[in-house]
């Protein structure tokens, strides 16, 4: 029992600990969501030669009408961007840096609210995690003890529950609130085209590894306790076995010291009248002498 117990909670601390290292690694990172920019090309110039438009060398002559042949989605350049929980990062078309600005600025005003409640959720999700794994270690320090590591397991299975329920609102909070951003963002930050990347595959990582932890530990719960009331049930049966057989031995003895003593009656009897007196078979009333027998015994 006690090393099965054991396995059963180290797997619990293996998923725990999953759960939260994704956590915290898909909360500060910024690639959530991923895709491309369609911005207008920069004009040319002596220093950016490549990827602009080129209206010739009378460009700076108001009276002069200037052509591009360029048409379609060769007058645009596409730049690279990902975004996370705080930031938004893009390529810089005028050299190979990145450019940030926080998420939060971006979101339209009617989702800032949503916003932050997914913020504070995965703030809660993470802490609750935190807590949950720290009950874990303890119930393995406190494996000998089986009341005890069953208080601890209960109070670990249920702040990894609650973590798990937060993560997933904050999951979907944040996926909505990124969806009407796309449509109602800022004109220069809205993607031509996006896909979830893997700061999101790790969050919902970490929420499918809390629910395996929380599951694990309820079920490690359960069977401890199953196992305890039949390890009770099983010592007080043996425990009033042994008690009706103590019970049992006393009375046969009782019951043989009473025959025993009724039988040395007679001799007794016999001695003081000098003779024996015969004792006929048919005079003798077996249910009298049963009965005294039990008036004995009780």
């Amino acid at each position: 029992m006690k090393t099965s117990r054991r396995c059963r909670t180290l797997l619990s601390v293996s998923l725990n600990f999953f759960a939260l290292f994704f956590s915290i690694t898909a909360f500060i990172t910024t690639y959530w969501c991923v895709g491309t920019q369609r911005v207008p090309k920069p004009k040319c110039s002596k220093l950016r030669t490549h990827h602009c438009i080129d209206y010739g060398v009378n460009e700076t002559d108001p009276n002069k009408v200037v052509y591009s042949w360029e048409t379609g989605d060769d007058r645009f350049l596409f730049r690279q961007f990902h975004t996370g929980i705080w930031f938004s990062c893009e390529e810089n078309i005028d050299d190979e840096s990145e450019r940030c600005r926080s998420f939060i600025d971006l979101a339209p005003a009617s989702e800032k609210g949503m916003l932050w409640l997914s913020l504070v959720s995965e703030m809660l999700y993470i802490v609750l995690l935190v807590v949950g794994f720290s009950l874990m270690c303890l119930e393995l320090v406190h494996s000998s003890n089986v009341i005890d590591g069953l208080k601890l397991n209960a109070f670990a299975a249920v702040f990894t529950v609650l973590s798990g329920l937060l993560g997933m609102v904050a999951h979907v909070m944040y996926t909505q609130v990124f969806q009407v951003t796309v449509s109602l963002g800022p004109p220069d930050w809205r993607p031509y085209n996006w896909d979830y990347g893997w700061s999101f595959c790790m969050a919902w990582a970490s929420f499918t590894c809390c629910m395996g932890a929380s599951v694990t530990t309820l079920n490690s719960y359960t069977k401890t306790v199953i196992e305890f009331r039949h390890k009770r049930k099983t010592f007080e049966q043996s425990i009033r076995e042994e008690h009706a057989r103590e019970a049992f031995g006393y009375f046969r003895e009782r019951s043989v010291h009473s025959v025993s003593k009724s039988v040395e009656v007679y001799p007794s009897q016999t001695m003081k009248s000098g003779r024996k007196t015969p004792i006929p078979a048919d005079s003798l009333d077996l249910s009298d002498i049963a009965g005294s027998l039990g008036e004995e015994q009780c």
